[in-house]
């Protein structure tokens, strides 16, 4: 296990938040499931999570070519689909006998999740699944609705790894909205690529509502309609064509990246500033920013030629807790819980309980490693009550050790929270970045941040 040593740090400077990984998984999908090539995606965020989506998008039969970026970050680049995922191919040579396609979606729950809808609309077979982390999250009720509508759908106990054939036909169908949006999200995208279109029943309430708002917006952008019956509850899209954008499709900035970023302003900064493209696509994780203001920081939001700039002041006693509903921001879970370093009451947070179900269980590591750094936690069945960060940080001789368990938000949030608790930190699989902002080390290293490898 690797480890990076992290220290109270003070910081100072610019900084750019990386594209929107959520988007950028959807434009990736869509381009390849378009019914003719040329489509291009702009300011692509080039990630373990997306690299794993345009390599599923290559195995399902889409030639897509992928350049390196132009002064948008180590992480941006620029794609094209010159020929996407034709049904009538289909793949591993079509018949039940012919050998399968295998889908590695490593960490990603959102390729694995719409990889296996997109599987299912194709004649042949396909076995999708990941690494240890991606194994153990839950699948089941997305093969349900795929075999109600004609695909033939197996798994191990209903977590990957997958095995999908189809051909889908469509129809009415019923899907859980209460353990995951990506379920929702994977019929939607597949549905106008059905003969028969999709009428899709909503059960079980709605969790994580702005995803599917996201995936919504995306498919318009790509000229496909959908028909709104009841918000967050049933839907209709209809067959239809998927239409590339003229001028491509250009990714804004990441909303959950943002919130990690003004985190570190907030806890650590003087003087930060965040350069952002959010443009006019909904992100709800934007809402961390009325969080921050709700608790007594001040926003100031410029507007640039390349976008706007961000800056966060705090009031000079620190800022107030409050209680925040997380049922549609499970990713500000991390962001949010290390803001009680910087509180001087608690923060109440609820109606997260599918945090669990993340790469791992974001709210039980969170209450195991935060009293390590001076904060008090009780933890909840669907949340967290995080005292404020008065307490000496444990500590004693030598590094105090933090255990992600090789989340890329948990690592991100605790090393921003160490900068601020004082003390010295040894914390866990730095490499874990990788999955959604590969330079977040190098970033906060540029920006001041006391952080280098560690035994």
């Amino acid at each position: 296990m690797t480890y990076c040593s992290v220290s109270r740090s003070a910081l100072s400077g610019t900084v750019r938040c990386p594209p929107s990984k959520s988007y950028t998984h959807r434009a990736i999908f869509l381009s390849a499931l378009a019914d003719s090539g040329g489509g291009r995606v702009s300011n692509v965020l080039r990630s373990a999570d997306t690299d794993a989506t345009i390599e599923a998008c290559r195995r399902l039969g889409a030639s897509i070519r992928v350049e390196a970026g132009h002064g948008n970050g180590a992480e941006a680049g620029t794609l094209t689909v010159t020929d996407p995922i034709r049904k009538a191919r289909g793949h591993g040579g079509g018949g039940g006998g012919a050998e399968a396609v295998r889908i590695d979606a490593a960490n990603s729950g959102t390729t694995i999740r719409i990889a296996a809808g997109v599987a299912a609309l194709l004649d042949g077979r396909t076995e999708l699944t990941g690494d240890a982390s991606l194994r153990t999250r839950p699948m089941q009720p997305l093969l349900d609705a795929l075999s109600a509508m004609g695909a033939s759908c197996s798994s191990a106990d209903g977590r990957p790894p997958l095995r999908v054939r189809g051909p889908i036909r469509g129809g009415a169908v019923e899907i859980p909205g209460n353990v995951s949006s990506q379920f929702v999200t994977s019929l939607f995208l597949c549905a106008p690529r059905t003969d028969s279109g999709m009428s899709i029943t909503i059960e079980g309430g709605m969790v994580s509502r702005p995803y599917l708002e996201s995936t919504i917006s995306a498919m318009r952008e790509f000229g496909v309609s959908v028909q709104t019956q009841v918000p967050y509850r049933r839907y209709r899209i209809a067959p239809q064509r998927i239409s590339p954008p003229a001028g491509g499709f250009a990714v804004p900035s990441d909303a959950s990246s943002l919130a990690l970023l003004l985190a570190a302003a907030a806890l650590n900064g003087g003087n930060v500033a965040v350069e952002a493209q959010m443009g006019a696509l909904p992100q709800g994780d934007e809402a961390f920013i009325d969080m921050l203001e709700s608790m007594g920081a001040s926003i100031e939001i410029a507007d640039t030629a390349g976008g706007e700039t961000v800056r966060v002041g705090m009031p000079d006693g620190g800022l107030s807790g409050g209680r925040f509903d997380l049922g549609n921001h499970p990713d500000l879970l991390p962001p949010l819980a290390i803001m009680a370093l910087g509180c001087g009451d608690s923060l109440e947070i609820s109606n997260v309980g599918h945090a669990r179900l993340k790469e791992t269980d974001r709210i039980s590591i969170l209450a195991r490693e935060l009293p390590k750094l001076g904060v008090e936690v009780d933890e909840r069945e669907d949340g967290l009550v995080v005292g404020a960060g008065a307490a000496a940080p444990q500590g004693g001789d030598g590094a105090t050790r933090l255990n992600p368990e090789n989340d890329h938000r948990l690592f991100m949030a605790l090393c921003i929270a160490a900068m601020r608790a004082g003390g010295e930190y040894a914390i866990s699989d730095p490499g874990s970045v990788s999955v959604s902002y590969p330079g977040f080390v190098g970033d906060m290293v540029a920006l001041g941040a006391r952080i280098r490898d560690a035994a």
